[in-house]
């Protein structure tokens, strides 16, 4: 079970209930959402919290809460959890900040050290990255992450590249 993944500057716990207003508003955030095909609703976002919970009840691990060292709020969420895509499990890498952390690379290092987290713990189950092909930013991010382009197709409303490591 994961308890933290500590980086330099920042600290990945699991989700816990007193994260909720924090990752509910960061899910909700219309400009964190700005290449998004459908803006989530607050009771969307309540629902994807409900969700990332119940994995990590039945699982161990999710996404993470994220702070930085030292600190108490909630800049956003990195981690993984298990999806299907096509007929294949795998671990789907996400991660999302609060506009106000925006610019400080936690982008990368969050995920990175997620990635890093499930290649020791998880090695036998891959992870992949769906990405907006609009998101420059975050294309960014996956190549940063080492991820290879693995396919391209409309997803969820968009036309999106999914990755692998």
């Amino acid at each position: 079970m994961l308890r933290e993944i500590k980086t330099e500057r920042l600290v990945l716990r699991p989700l816990a209930e007193a994260d909720r207003p924090a990752v509910v508003a960061i899910e909700t955030d219309p400009a964190t959402n700005r290449l998004n095909p459908a803006l989530p609703a607050p009771p969307d976002g309540e629902l994807l919290f409900d969700s990332w919970l119940a994995h990590w009840a039945e699982h161990g691990y999710g996404y993470c809460a994220v702070r930085e060292r030292g600190g108490t709020e909630v800049l956003g969420l990195a981690g993984v959890r298990l999806r299907r895509f096509r007929d294949e499990r795998v671990l789907n890498l996400a991660y999302r900040f609060a506009p106000a952390a925006w610019g400080e690379r936690y982008a990368v290092e969050a995920p990175r050290a997620a990635v890093d987290w499930v290649e020791r713990e998880l090695p036998a189950i891959p992870v992949l990255i769906s990405v907006n092909v609009a998101n420059t930013p975050s294309l960014r991010v996956v190549e940063r992450l080492g991820f290879t382009k693995y396919e391209e197709e409309e997803y969820e409303g968009a036309v999106s590249r999914h990755f692998r490591r």
